[in-house]
């Protein structure tokens, strides 16, 4: 054997089990499909193959990481052509292609860190009603689990600026109150927990150098979701994405090799001498060469997400199960943007604007168990005005009439010259981002195209279709927020209504209690364990799924130790 542990994907999970599973010292060979930045061996990651991987921890560079992470919107976010795509290293070939049965986009991205590399770093644990008698394993057993990935990240409440100020006094206003603790189990406001360093205090002296500092934590500068750099070294980079966090420690423990551009094709089985087939390594395809190989270790860890784990295990020709890549949970999204005069502000706040480029993308939140939750959010101006003004099913605002009792002015899309008048007044806008607890339903699938394939496989198809149900609970959720916006003094209120395929956090493909069992190994394949966010039971609740994911990574490898490896 290669090794004893393979794990496909280096994003939210496979990150985490790389770490933890290095850290009880077995091998681990982490393949990965997209680029690596940030890393001596590819000092050119989108235009070099560079080497074949890496297992140094000196071999990260902060220096190479700056000029990777170059903080515009286009170049680190495009869906075709942007460093945070989906698809391979060298940016002159095409993304890879999914198809999508009713419209919309995927947020994802390829590359080691997966997508943490443009989450907002928001690290919520699961609402507990979600939990307790629901999923096969209770929320206790997953507090401690919480507690350790919180404190390796570290993960903290994030610190407020004008935007969450003017949240926040729309909140109290409205009537909610904060909430103070970790555990949710009733409605209320509060401060993010984000995993991103807390500010360094220097920054309120006037003649700080936001350029040359080296200090660590984070700058307030609003750049998070276009790929956060900023620190003296790449493991002290203030938003904690997996690149930065958990890979740095997985390479400090000198059993860990990462292999980027390396798209795992198939996982490879056989029978034991009890006739239970079982995993025992992959095949792969360089994504620069076109090369193929094989690998093969005494445990395979899939982590390759919520539509690249299904349908991994379809082009492999794993065992049928009714509930592979079904029940997707997608949070359907959407935005409510309230619009302010610098009056409303200055009562509010005494200050003129609130400035939503300033801190940190998303710092305050909203939660109600039994709906989802609000994160009120602030972008960069492009990437503003295409969450809160450029994605809905409504078609345009213009062109329709809002219902003379719904909360909000304008519902659908923002175009033309209105456009411009709002994105005239960004300075003084709030938007909340809404996560519906969307319900799970085995028709909302991730399945193969039986025609269609590229270099990697048959190409998977995403069919997403909300129910009645999950309708009411975004409908509650967006007057809810239209209603802290009015309170806040708000002159315009806007409800984009986002289309039902729009793929943020794609959960639930895989679930444990259907397709693996309560340490997250495979049913019907021994040796095959899930550690990413399809594995995850159900929407928890509406909460960001990430913390849960890393809660869940770190459980599955003390199980992998501990069945295979306790000798």
């Amino acid at each position: 054997m290669d090794t004893d542990v393979i794990i496909i994907g280096a994003g939210g999970g496979g990150a985490v089990a790389a770490k933890e599973l290095g850290e009880k010292g077995l091998g681990v060979i982490v393949l990965e499909a997209g680029p690596w930045y940030g890393n001596k061996n590819w000092p050119l990651p989108n235009s070099e193959p560079g080497a074949n991987g890496s297992t140094n921890y000196d071999d990260l560079s902060i220096d190479l990481l700056k000029k990777s992470f170059t903080d515009l919107e286009d170049d680190m976010n495009d869906f075709v052509s942007g460093k945070f795509r989906w698809g391979p290293a060298d940016r002159e070939k095409p993304p890879w292609t999914r198809r999508i049965l009713n419209g919309g986009f995927i947020w994802q991205n390829s590359g080691v860190g997966g997508s943490t590399l443009h989450y907002f770093g928001n690290s919520p644990r699961a609402y507990p009603q979600s939990v307790n008698n629901i999923w096969p394993i209770s929320y206790d057993e997953l507090i401690p689990y919480y507690e350790k990935v919180e404190t390796t990240l570290p993960v903290r409440p994030a610190p407020a600026t004008a935007k969450e100020d003017l949240f926040i006094y729309g909140c109290k206003k409205a009537g909610w109150s904060l909430i103070d603790s970790l555990d949710i189990t009733s409605p209320g406001y509060r401060m993010e927990t984000n995993a991103i360093l807390p500010p360094n205090p220097l920054i309120n002296d006037p003649d700080f150098n936001f350029v040359t500092n080296n200090s660590v934590g984070c700058t307030l500068r609003g750049q998070c979701i276009n790929g956060c750099h900023i620190g003296p070294t790449v493991d002290s980079v203030a938003k904690r994405s997996t690149l930065v966090s958990y890979i740095p420690r997985a390479l400090r423990t000198n059993k860990v090799e990462v292999r980027p551009n390396t798209f795992v094709t198939k996982i490879l089985t056989e029978t034991d001498e009890n006739n239970e087939l079982q995993a025992v390594g992959v095949a792969f395809r360089n994504t620069w060469t076109g090369e193929t190989g094989e690998l093969t270790a005494k445990v395979i860890v899939l982590s390759a997400g919520g539509i690249e784990s299904p349908r991994l295990w379809l082009n492999s020709g794993l065992p049928d199960n009714p509930w592979v890549g079904r029940g997707l949970i997608n949070h359907w999204f959407d935005s409510v943007t309230g619009i302010f005069d610098e009056a409303a502000v200055m009562d509010a706040l005494g200050v003129s604007d609130v400035k939503p480029f300033v801190g940190q993308n998303s710092a305050v939140r909203f939660d109600y168990p039994g709906y989802g939750a609000l994160l009120m959010c602030g972008e960069s101006p492009g990437i503003y005005s295409t969450l809160a003004y450029g994605a809905s099913f409504m078609g345009s605002s213009s062109l329709r009439r809002t219902d003379s009792n719904a909360p909000w002015d304008y519902e659908g899309l923002i175009i033309g010259e209105q456009l411009k008048e709002f994105m005239r007044e960004y300075t003084r806008t709030l938007s909340c981002l809404i996560l519906t607890d969307d319900t799970v339903d085995q028709n909302n699938s991730i399945t193969l195209d039986p025609y269609l394939r590229d270099e990697n496989g048959y190409l998977p198809v995403i069919t997403y279709q909300p129910n009645p149900e999950d309708s009411i609970r975004r409908d509650t959720l967006a007057a809810i927020s239209a209603d802290i916006f009015r309170k806040a003094g708000a002159k315009t209120v806007v409800r984009s209504n986002w289309p039902a395929a729009s793929f943020l956090h794609i959960m639930c493909t895989m679930r444990m209690g259907y397709v693996t069992d309560s340490n997250c190994e495979a049913y019907q394949v021994k040796k095959l364990y899930i550690a990413d966010n399809s594995v995850i039971f159900n929407g928890i609740g509406g909460p960001n799924p990430t913390l849960t994911t890393q809660a869940l990574a770190t459980r599955t490898a003390d199980k992998i130790a501990e069945k295979y490896f306790s000798s």
